[in-house]
Parts: C-alpha cells; structure tokens; sequence
C-alpha cells in the first residue's frame, strides 16, 4: 500500500497532529470567505436600498414641485383678481358705467379661474407621500430575512 499511504500529519488523516479532524474541505478560508460573501450581501443590500430611497424621493419631490407651482400659480392669479376687484369697486363708485361692469366681469373670471388652481394644488400637495414608503417596507422585509437566518 505503498501508492495509498499519506504522509503523517497530514491533511487527509484527522486522527493525525496536523490532520482535518473532521472538517470537510472548508476550512478558515472558507469562513473567512463565506464572511466576506455576507458583508458584500449586505453591502449590497444597503446599496439597493439606497437606490431605491433616492428614486422614491424625487418622485415625491418632483410631484411636490409641480403641486405647489400649481399652487403658487393659483396664488399669484388671486393676487391678480384682488386687484381687479379693487379696480371694479373703485369704478363702481364712479357710477353705473360700463367699465366698471367690465372690470367686475373680469375680476370674477379671473378669481375663479384663481380658486380652481388653488384648489387643484392643494389637492396634489395632499396627495404627495414625504416618507419613502417602499424603501421602509423593504428594510423592514430585510430586516426581517436576515432575523430569520441568523437564528
């Protein structure tokens, strides 16, 4: 049996000083790897999930964006319409003339038009969600994976 006979000590027989004792092939490297196999998962899903978080942030800040130039817009006609309210008042107590049933007209549509904006931006900033939702859920559903499989 001189082709089959290992060395002592070596790695092959685990009753030897020196031998594998039991391990099956893997031995601190593989813990050592399989550890930076975890940290590089987890870097991984940290990295995701920062992805994830900065997408669902400028989509709520570019819906928030748009709602309140909605919003500023419909500010800015009211202004306006105050205004020209004022400008119809101050005809009307010139006397019953048409330009100042022109002006109150005007000053009517112009406000109108004015509290449909605001409306319409308000709404939308009501509708617009400031916490990231689906990065929250999904830290919480990894956070519950990695519970799951360290026990």
């Amino acid at each position: 049996m001189e082709g089959t006979s290992r060395p002592e000590g070596g790695r092959g027989d685990p009753f030897l000083p020196g031998g594998n004792y039991g391990r099956t092939g893997r031995g601190d490297a593989s813990i050592a790897d399989l550890l930076q196999e975890i940290v590089g998962n987890i870097q991984g899903i940290v990295r995701s999930e920062a992805r994830l978080l900065k997408t669902e942030v400028r989509e709520e800040a570019t819906a928030a964006g748009r709602a309140a130039g909605m919003l500023a817009g419909g500010a800015l006609l009211g202004v306006y319409a105050v205004g020209i309210l004022l400008l119809s008042a101050v005809y009307a107590l010139r006397g019953p003339v048409p330009d100042w049933a022109a002006a109150l007209i005007v000053g009517a549509v112009v406000a109108a038009v004015a509290g449909v904006m605001v409306k319409l931006g308000l709404d939308r900033i009501r509708n617009v969600n400031p916490l990231p939702e689906q990065t929250i859920d999904s830290v919480k559903e990894d956070v519950r994976w990695v519970k799951e499989h360290s026990s």
